[in-house]
C-alpha cells in the first residue's frame, strides 16, 4: 500500500528499537542523559571565554615581546566587539533559518577555533594585522556560539529548569575566565625558559587553543546526542515547518524590546565598571594593586557559585519580572554606596555580585517565554547585538568621563543607566499584566493552571459541536493562544492548522 508505514518491516523494527532505547539508561528522558547534555552545553563556552581573556592575562608580556603599544593592545578587544553589533544578529538568524542548532553550533565553534589559531599564528610571526584578523574571526564565532548555547538550553530544558541552566552556563563561562587569569602567567613563565619574544607568546596562545579544541569536541558530541534525541522523542513530528524571515522582527512583542533595553542598561553598569574598577579601588580606598584586583574580581567569583543556585530559586518560585526588579534595585544600592559612602568595598561588591547573578538567571530566560522557539536564535542574536553596541560605545564614554570628571561622575553615570533599567522593568511588569495577565510573573503552579485553562478553551472551540457555526477567522489562533504558543505546543490538538507566520502580540 502506498505510504503504508506500518507495513514496512524495517520501519516496525526501527520503531521497536526506538521504544527500547527510550526505556534504556541512555534514554533522552532519563536524568543521566540530560545531565551529560547539560555538561556539554556548559563546556561549549569554556574555550571561547578562556581564549578571549588570554591577552588581558598577559598584557605586559604582549607589550614587551611584541613591541605593542597600549592603543594597539586595546584594538585586540575592540575588533572583537564592534563587528558583533551586526554579525551577532546575523549569526542568530542563520542559526534559525539556515544551519539549524546542531550544524550552527559546530560552525560557530569552528570559527572560534580558526580565529584563535590565526591569532596565535600572528603573534608567533609578530604580524599585527594577522592577529587582528584572528580576533575578528574569533569574535564572530564566539558571540554567535553564545546564541547557540542559549538555544540548546531552551530546547533541552524548556520549563522548570531553564533558569538554572542559564545560570549554570554563565557560571562555567566565568570559570573559563577565572582559570585563564590563574594559569596563563605561570604557563608563560614555563614556556619562556625555552623560547623568547614572539615565539613564546605564540606557543602560549597555541596551548590556550587546546581549550577551543575541547569545546569543539563537546559541540560535535552534543550534536550527535541531540540528533538521536530528536529521533527518539519524535521532536517536531507532525508539525508544519516554520520559516524564519528577517521581517518577523517587526512582529516581536514589545516586552522583548523592553528586555533588550534592560540587558543593555543594566550591563553598562557592570562590565565597564569592572574594566575600570582596579584604579577606582586604588584611588578611593587606598588599596594596593593586588588587593584592588582581588575585590574587583569578586563579582565574577561570586557569580561562578551563585548563578546556578539563584537559577534554581527562580525555577522554583517563578516571578521572573519580580527578581529582575529586585536585582536592579540591589545593584543601584551597591553603586550608590560606592558613589556616596566609604562602606567596605567588599560589602558593595558582594551585593553587586549576588544581584548580577540573580539578574542573569532571571532576565535572559524571559526571551524564551515571549518569542517562539523557532525564532529564538534571531531574538538572542538581536539582544546580544544591541548589548554589544551599547557596551562598545559606553566603554569609550566611561574612559572619557574618568579623564574629565573622575570616578564620582562615572558612578553617577552608572546610576543613571540603572534608573533607566529600573523604569523599563516597571514598564515591562505593567505591560505583562495588561497583555498577558501577568504570565511572566506567575509561579510555576499558576503558569500550569493558566496554560491548562487556555488549552482546554482552545480544544472546546475546536470541537465538532463548537465549530459548525464559526467562520474561518474564528478558527484562527486567538490572542491568548498566540501568547502561550511556545509553551503549550504539546497540548495543541494535532488536527489544528495554524499559519506559518503568525502575528506576535
Amino acid at each position: 500500500m502506498e505510504g503504508g508505514i506500518l507495513e514496512s518491516p524495517d520501519t516496525t523494527l526501527d520503531g521497536s528499537d526506538d521504544e527500547i532505547a527510550l526505556q534504556g539508561f541512555c534514554s533522552p528522558k532519563k536524568l543521566p542523559h540530560r545531565c551529560l547534555g547539560l555538561a556539554l552545553m556548559c563546556l561549549l563556552g569554556i574555550g571561547s571565554f578562556f581564549c578571549f581573556d588570554s591577552p588581558g592575562a598577559l598584557q605586559d608580556n604582549f607589550k614587551v615581546d611584541l613591541h605593542m603599544s597600549t592603543s594597539q593592545f586595546v584594538l585586540l578587544y575592540s575588533i572583537y566587539s564592534w563587528p558583533n553589533v551586526i554579525l551577532c544578529f546575523v549569526g542568530g538568524f542563520l542559526l534559525d533559518s539556515v544551519f539549524g542548532i546542531r550544524l550552527g553550533t559546530v560552525v560557530y565553534m569552528a570559527l572560534t577555533l580558526v580565529g584563535q589559531i590565526i591569532f596565535a599564528t600572528g603573534a608567533m610571526v609578530n604580524t599585527f594585522w594577522v592577529m587582528m584578523l584572528g580576533r575578528f574571526i574569533f569574535g564572530i564565532g564566539s558571540e554567535s556560539l553564545a546564541v547557540a548555547q542559549n538555544n540548546y538550553a531552551v530546547l533541552w530544558f524548556k520549563g522548570k529548569e531553564v533558569n538554572m541552566v542559564f545560570g549554570l552556563q554563565l557560571s562555567f563561562a566565568r570559570v573559563g575566565s577565572t582559570v585563564n587569569f590563574l594559569v596563563m602567567e605561570p604557563l608563560y613563565n614555563y614556556v619562556s625558559q625555552y623560547y623568547k619574544g614572539p615565539k613564546c607568546i605564540g606557543i602560549v596562545l597555541f596551548i590556550a587553543t587546546l581549550t577551543c579544541v575541547g569545546s569543539m569536541i563537546c559541540a560535535c558530541i552534543l550534536g550527535i546526542m541531540d540528533k538521536r534525541a530528536e529521533r527518539l522523542l519524535r521532536r517536531g513530528e507532525g508539525q508544519e515547518p516554520k520559516v524564519v524571515n528577517l521581517t518577523d522582527v517587526k512582529y516581536f512583542k514589545p516586552i522583548f524590546w523592553l528586555i533588550t533595553i534592560i540587558a543593555v542598561a543594566y550591563y553598562i553598569a557592570i562590565y565597564p565598571f569592572i574594566a575600570l574598577g582596579k584604579v577606582f579601588f586604588e584611588r578611593k580606598y587606598a588599596m594596593d594593586p593586588s588587593s584592588a584586583n582581588t575585590v574587583n574580581s569578586l563579582l565574577y567569583f561570586i557569580s561562578t557559585v551563585a548563578c546556578p543556585i539563584l537559577g534554581c530559586i527562580v525555577d522554583r518560585s517563578g516571578k521572573h519580572v519580580f527578581w529582575v526588579f529586585i536585582s536592579i534595585v540591589a545593584t543601584t544600592v551597591a553603586h550608590g554606596l560606592f558613589a556616596f559612602t566609604y562602606v567596605n568595598p567588599y560589602v558593595c561588591m558582594i551585593l553587586m555580585g549576588l544581584s548580577y547573578s540573580m539578574l542573569a538567571s532571571s532576565l535572559w530566560p524571559l526571551i524564551s517565554l515571549v518569542i517562539p522557539e523557532y525564532q529564538l536564535g534571531t531574538a538572542f542574536g538581536i539582544a546580544q547585538a544591541v548589548q554589544n553596541l551599547g557596551l562598545a560605545i559606553v566603554s569609550i564614554l566611561a574612559g572619557i568621563i574618568v579623564d574629565r570628571g573622575g570616578y564620582f561622575m562615572l558612578e553617577i553615570f552608572f546610576l543613571g543607566w540603572l534608573w533607566i533599567a529600573l523604569i523599563t522593568a516597571i514598564a515591562m511588569w505593567v505591560l505583562d499584566v495588561a497583555t498577558n495577565g501577568g504570565y511572566l510573573n506567575m509561579t510555576p503552579g499558576q503558569k500550569e493552571q493558566y496554560e491548562k485553562s487556555e488549552s482546554l478553551e482552545r480544544e472546546r472551540l475546536l470541537g465538532p459541536e463548537s465549530t459548525s457555526d464559526l467562520s474561518t477567522d474564528d478558527l484562527l489562533p486567538s490572542p491568548s493562544d498566540i501568547c502561550i504558543r511556545n509553551r503549550i505546543g504539546d497540548m495543541i490538538p494535532p488536527n489544528m492548522k495554524v499559519p506559518i507566520h503568525r502575528p506576535l502580540r
